[in-house]
């Protein structure tokens, strides 16, 4: 057992929840489903739990700039608004408090990745948007501005020396984003299932990266329990194992449940427990359960707090 695994065997399975309010002050107009009380209903239902509770940091810029260049970040500084808001395209908008939650999302997954990989919890949440998989290097889109995940994965191989990690993603839409950010690196395993077709229009199982490092599965809308699992379990999880990566990334979106307004498939909340239980165990296998989650999506508000209870649940360890 490692000196890490020993520490968090010790104190028992703990879990960090890390966010920030800033994340509130990132403001889209009426109707959008990527709205503020998404974040609200989230920390509502992760309040009453055992969870170790952390402030996302600000990232610093070099930490960014592991994904996106200078370019990104300096469109987005002149395009950010003063008041009111800007969109940057028809879905994807920026007001006064935009960069500054964008920049806490990569602050948090990067914390998360702190706290596990120096033994201070074994898995970590970070409850924060805008979401993040959708931004493509020199292009926010799909509600997101920064690749949160990657700039974490980015972190753990460079800050920390890690050798390989894997991300997972099992948003209802293919994350473009991530793939773009990671595919030409052969350290990182990028694995998602979506609904296809859908937006973006990406993930086709062709798409395998410039190290075959990519790994996509698009399932056809009434996607149900049964199918996803079936999917991760003959084709996922096995990639996963036989990369061995040293710790775990999860983009975790909530918009397969049968409830979103914006996918199709029919998962309901428990599903997203029993995926989690999953992947923990392949975690466990693989990396010591180092496993750090970032919220991405999920549009239906009593369907996300569902389903984020039940995979909070599992990272800490619960039935």
């Amino acid at each position: 057992m490692s000196s890490t695994s020993l520490l968090v065997f010790l104190a028992g399975m703990v879990t960090a929840l890390i966010t920030h309010s800033a994340c509130l002050g990132h403001d889209t107009p009426p109707g959008h489903p990527e709205r503020v009380e998404r974040l609200r209903t989230v920390l509502a239902v992760l309040d009453g739990m055992d969870l170790q509770r952390h402030e996302a940091p600000m990232a610093a810029e070099a930490d960014i700039l592991r994904v996106h260049p200078e370019s990104h970040l300096r469109a987005l500084r002149e395009a950010a608004p003063e008041e009111g808001l800007v969109a940057l395209d028809g879905d994807t908008f920026l007001s006064p408090g935009s960069l500054e939650a964008a920049w806490r999302c990569v602050g948090a997954a990067l914390k998360g990745v702190d706290l596990v990989l120096g033994g201070q919890a074994q898995t970590a949440f970070a409850a924060v948007r805008p979401p993040g998989h959708h931004a493509e290097r020199e292009t926010a889109m799909g509600f997101c501005l920064f690749g949160t995940v990657a700039a974490a994965a980015k972190y753990a191989l460079d800050h920390h020396g890690l050798a390989r990690v894997a991300i997972l993603d099992f948003d209802v839409h293919h994350g473009n984003g991530t793939q773009d950010l990671v595919e030409d690196d052969p350290r990182i395993l990028f694995c998602s299932s979506h609904q296809a077709p859908l937006f973006p229009g990406t993930g086709a199982a062709h798409e395998t990266g410039a190290d075959d490092n990519v790994v996509n599965v698009p399932l056809p809308a009434g996607t149900d329990w049964p199918t996803l699992r079936r999917a991760w379990n003959r084709t996922i999880l096995p990639r996963v194992e036989a990369f061995a990566p040293e710790m775990i990334f999860i983009s975790a979106g909530f918009d397969c449940h049968r409830a979103d307004p914006l996918g199709g498939m029919t998962l309901e909340a428990a599903d997203f427990g029993l995926l989690t239980e999953r992947i923990m165990e392949v975690a466990e296998e693989c990396c010591g359960g180092r496993v750090v989650s970032v919220l991405e999506g999920g549009y239906d508000l009593a369907a996300l707090a569902a389903g984020v209870a039940e995979h909070v649940n599992v990272l800490k360890g619960g039935a």
